[in-house]
């Protein structure tokens, strides 16, 4: 990075995103890798992330939605791309004009990529099913009605069902071999009516990785490119690497006597001579405040714990003695490896899961790109 530090940052390393995507392939082996990039890169940046994931390797982009295909559409990325949640009164002419594979859950929406489609171009879909989430996905019950229906329009070169798919919910090896094999019933439903896609996917970072039967000939990989664990107190292996940083800069000092209260409801106060530090990073930009009184930042590679109520824009940090100066920079999470908090600490910290810590990053945070 150039220039004077900013006063909030979300450093994101791209090339420790094209790193974790070459390691998760090389454990997986599938012929097809889909790196998901849904939700602003899991708060990392799409256009950005999407072009190093591809460069690791990924052949495929997955994200929840139209809007968010057609951003890296518009800019210039020609990859395939998968979006698979939809309003209801979604037109899906754009999105098929460009090239975006539309999932579909339901009848509804199978009729509506057929609609879009026209004047010698054909609307490429994957049929999602539902196999124990109750989420998006074709109900069981209307499974042979969608494929009978999907038969019909393939024929009629309306749409090309390139892809089958579902979603795994990772409760247990037990509840995820019960949906591998309803997954695989959909699979032969469709065989049946003359529905052979090369595209069958089910297995997303964790199953890709501790579950092999559940890779089948593509993989969808979210959590680990991004280089955070898809497990709660457990490492995922592969040598990955985390790709944000979240650094501020200490806005303020203030030294405090004994019994000082600090921040709202002052539900703390100092038991000791101290130094508060300012931090200019609160829930406004994604910190949570549950993590208040229980979450460390590092500054000058010395930990100090977050104390009183982290506000909207600002959190307090309790450095004791150590020599911290205004400007000093201050480290929310990172790599663990060089000696900050993770996010998985601060999930710890907030009680909920990697994957929020970072999505949840705000808009005022800007995002800078390099390699660490």
């Amino acid at each position: 990075m150039t220039g004077p530090p900013l006063f909030r940052e979300a450093f994101v390393d791209l090339a420790a995103i094209e790193h974790n995507m070459r390691a998760i392939r090389a454990v997986v082996g599938t012929p097809h890798t889909m790196a998901v990039v849904k939700a602003n890169a899991y708060g990392h940046g799409a256009v950005p992330v999407a072009r190093a994931a591809l460069a690791g390797g990924a052949d495929w982009l997955g994200v929840a939605e139209i809007a968010e295909a057609m951003e890296l559409r518009g800019a210039g990325i020609t990859a395939p791309i998968l979006a698979w949640l939809h309003d209801p009164d979604t037109d899906f002419t754009d999105a098929v004009n460009s090239g975006v594979t539309i999932g579909v859950s339901s009848l509804d929406q199978l009729e509506a990529a057929a609609a879009a489609a026209g004047d010698g171009v054909v609307a490429d879909v994957h049929l999602k099913f539902d196999t124990g989430l109750s989420r998006n996905g074709i109900p069981r019950s209307e499974w042979q009605a969608v494929l009978d229906r999907a038969a019909s329009l393939q024929e009629d070169r309306r749409v090309r069902v390139t892809g089958l798919f579902s979603h795994l919910s990772g409760a247990s090896p037990e509840e995820d071999s019960v949906q591998r094999t309803a997954f695989e019933t959909a699979v032969e439903a469709a065989h049946t009516v003359g529905i052979r896609p090369d595209l069958l996917h089910l297995a997303s970072t964790s199953a890709a990785i501790t579950q092999p039967d559940s890779r089948f000939s593509l993989v969808r990989i979210g959590i680990g490119m991004y280089g955070l664990s898809p497990w709660t107190g457990r490492d995922a292996g592969a040598n990955l690497r985390p790709a944000m940083t979240l650094r501020g800069r200490v806005a303020h000092l203030r030294r405090v006597q004994p019994g000082t209260g600090a921040s709202y409801d002052l539900t703390w106060r100092a038991e000791r001579e101290t130094t508060l530090a300012l931090v200019p990073l609160g829930y406004a930009e994604g910190i949570p405040r549950q993590a208040s009184g229980s979450a460390e930042v590092s500054i000058g590679g010395v930990r100090h714990p977050v104390v009183g109520r982290i506000a909207m824009d600002q959190f307090i940090v309790d450095v004791g003695d150590t020599p911290v100066g205004i400007g000093d920079t201050v480290v929310v999470f990172g790599d663990p490896a060089t000696g900050p908090p993770s996010a998985d600490d601060w999930a710890l910290a907030a009680g909920t899961i990697n994957y929020e810590i970072v999505t949840r990053i705000g808009n005022r945070v800007p995002r800078t790109y390099g390699a660490a």
